[in-house]
């Protein structure tokens, strides 16, 4: 087994992987309000787009109620623009540099939107986690056809990097379960 997958990479790959869904839920809304509900917003400013975060402060002052506060007061309208098309049904408020955003009760309707996009993420984390199993598989295939690992040690090696994809996809599932209680929850 010289040759063959390497296992810390595959398992870098698949927690990026779950990472990146779990950033994906943070920016889904529940019954609370939370800095991370602007985070997948980007301004167009200063002739490129960028995240909301590097152009205003995003705080959270009450349970039902996003404040952004606008660094350079030009791109207030290009923040409330960005918050009002992003289709998130946030309705910015202006007051100077500051942007109010409350947020009103989920109804039944929205909620189920939320777990829609919810399991719209869990599938995109699921693709990446299989990518990097099919990665895996081709290497030690690769390895095995060169002569690099035995025929025993591919199998052995290839249940190895399935039986992580399996730990990884089951992870995924039951974030994806704990959200969608949370979304779905009155």
């Amino acid at each position: 087994m010289t040759n063959g997958a390497n296992f810390n990479d595959i398992q870098r790959r698949m927690d990026g992987a779950v990472a990146a869904f779990k950033s994906d839920l943070a920016s889904l809304r529940t019954g609370r309000a939370s800095a991370n509900l602007l985070d997948p917003i980007t301004v167009s400013a200063y002739g490129t787009t960028m995240p909301i975060a590097q152009v205003a402060t995003v705080s959270v002052p009450e349970p039902r109620m996003i404040s952004v506060s606008v660094w350079d007061k030009q791109m207030v309208g290009a923040v409330d623009r960005a918050i009002r098309e992003s289709n998130l049904g946030f309705n910015p408020i202006m007051d100077g540099t500051t942007l109010r955003i409350p947020l009103p009760e989920l109804n039944e309707q929205r909620r189920k939107e939320l777990v829609k996009k919810a399991h719209e993420y869990a599938e995109n984390a699921r693709v990446a986690a299989r990518h990097v199993r099919r990665d895996g598989m081709d290497h030690l295939k690769k390895a095995e056809k060169d002569g690099d690992i035995s025929e025993d040690d591919h199998r052995k090696q290839s249940e190895r990097v399935q039986k992580m994809t399996d730990d990884t996809i089951s992870t995924i599932d039951s974030l994806l379960a704990g959200k969608e209680a949370e979304i779905m929850h009155v």
